[in-house]
């Protein structure tokens, strides 16, 4: 586990107990916050503000999402691509969840089996299948996104240039980025398209929930008991890779399956060598120089299908 910027939090949800306030350090003054992945309540600052500890710092939103809209609606062609380019990811994830029903089935009725003199071997071999399986859509989705950055270069057309110099300037000002929750493939997809990630430099990032999970290098899903679906752990995106080593779980406790050491097991064995990390509220991570050197409430998925504590 390790971060490529000097200082980066990740921190569990927000709701009920709010965490982010006691991360900032008097020194920190002027802030800029990334919500885009709350869509329409993007630039709602009243919560943050009203928080004990918040009082006489600047909070500016940096509009990721209301900037995009702008550029889209200046520069049809762009928006167009960018629209074309989100049908092919979304048929890229039906046909890797296809796939990825039938390996996760193979796989978990062999860890359901009594232990016999063949069966360790066959379950590395299922691990093996579905890491492959991970590793093959994750290339899929980064090569998408490398043909559509190579073919439109958003960041060299007007309508993204104009809005990418005001965040430059805003960022450069800033003592600390703060990255909110919300829908992480939003999130991801506004950042991306405005070149927010280049632009972040040394400046101190704290992030929760879904922003925790775009700073890793893959977004992983999951849901046990979903409302619909399977509820299989999924490989959605590639993440921005400035945290690695992880793979962040916000609301574990509520979205699986805890109790039952088998899938806790599989879970944490499929994205090995990552350390899957619970992200629930009251959990603090923090990098300093590339070193996880603070851990407020944090476990990790052990092999044994356990929770472990996770100590700095």
């Amino acid at each position: 586990m390790q971060s490529s910027h000097r200082d980066i939090s990740l921190l569990g949800p927000q709701s009920p107990r709010p965490t982010v306030q006691s991360m900032l350090g008097e020194e920190e003054r002027s802030l800029c916050l990334i919500s885009a992945g709350w869509r329409e309540r993007e630039g709602e600052l009243d919560e943050l503000e009203r928080l004990e500890g918040m009082a006489g710092r600047e909070v500016v939103d940096l509009a990721l999402y209301r900037r995009l809209d702008d550029a889209f609606a200046r520069d049809a062609e762009l928006f167009e691509a960018h629209r074309a380019r989100q049908t092919r990811l979304k048929e890229a994830q039906r046909l890797y969840r296809l796939r990825l029903g039938h390996a996760l089935r193979a796989a978990r009725e062999l860890f359901a089996s009594e232990d016999g003199e063949l069966l360790a071997a066959e379950r590395r071999a299922a691990m093996a299948a579905l890491r492959a399986l991970d590793a093959h859509h994750l290339r899929r989705i980064r090569r998408i996104h490398d043909s559509f950055e190579k073919e439109w270069q958003p960041a060299a057309r007007p309508a993204i240039a104009g809005h990418a110099a005001e965040l430059a300037d805003l960022i450069a000002r800033a003592s600390t980025i703060l990255i909110a929750g919300g829908h992480v493939g939003v999130l991801l997809s506004r950042m991306r398209l405005l070149g927010v990630p280049a632009l972040l430099g040394e400046t101190r990032l704290i992030a929760w929930s879904a922003g925790a999970m775009a700073l890793t290098e893959r977004v992983v899903l999951f849901h046990d008991h979903p409302p619909q679906g399977a509820g299989d752990p999924e490989v959605l995106d590639a993440g921005f890779a400035l945290v690695r080593g992880v793979v962040p779980l916000p609301h574990a406790a509520m979205r699986l399956r805890l109790d039952d050491t088998r899938r806790v097991a599989l879970f944490a064995r499929r994205f090995a060598p990552s350390a899957c990390l619970p992200l629930e509220p009251g959990t603090v991570l923090r990098w300093h120089d590339g070193v996880l050197a603070e851990s407020q409430a944090a476990t990790r998925l052990n092999y044994r299908g356990k929770l472990r504590e996770l100590a700095a």
